[in-house]
């Protein structure tokens, strides 16, 4: 069964382009430890909610953007080894430290979830 990964992040509204390039970057490695695609949505159209929002559920500052992501990937276990080799990776590959990442990780929401409807062409 598919899996999905999820992931809302804000990022400096100037850091667009280095974003982009940093998921850029990054893809072809998911994709070859099994990851089928990735969406990233930039926030075009982000109103202010009366009780909370995305905005608010990243701590989102004036000068930011929310970005929405997600990944699919064919099941939860091909999902958990690619964790686990970029968990691995990360200890020595400099390029994974927080101080590289165009964002602060601290702020991101992310989490895991198994389909229960998918229509089109979404997997």
């Amino acid at each position: 069964m598919p899996y999905i990964d999820g992931f809302i992040i804000p990022v400096p509204t100037a850091k667009r382009e280095e974003y982009r390039a940093h998921e850029a970057k990054w893809w072809p490695e998911f994709r070859k430890m099994g990851a089928q695609s990735l969406v990233v949505g930039w926030g075009d159209d982000v109103p202010a909610g009366k009780q909370t929002d995305f905005m608010r559920s990243v701590a989102a500052k004036e000068d930011e953007t929310v970005v929405f992501c997600w990944m699919t990937w064919p099941d939860k276990e091909t999902r958990d080894g690619a964790y686990r080799k970029m968990e691995e990776q990360s200890k020595t590959d400099p390029a994974m430290t927080p101080e590289a990442m165009p964002f602060d990780g601290k702020r991101m929401i992310y989490g895991g979830f198994r389909p229960i409807l998918m229509e089109g062409g979404a997997g």
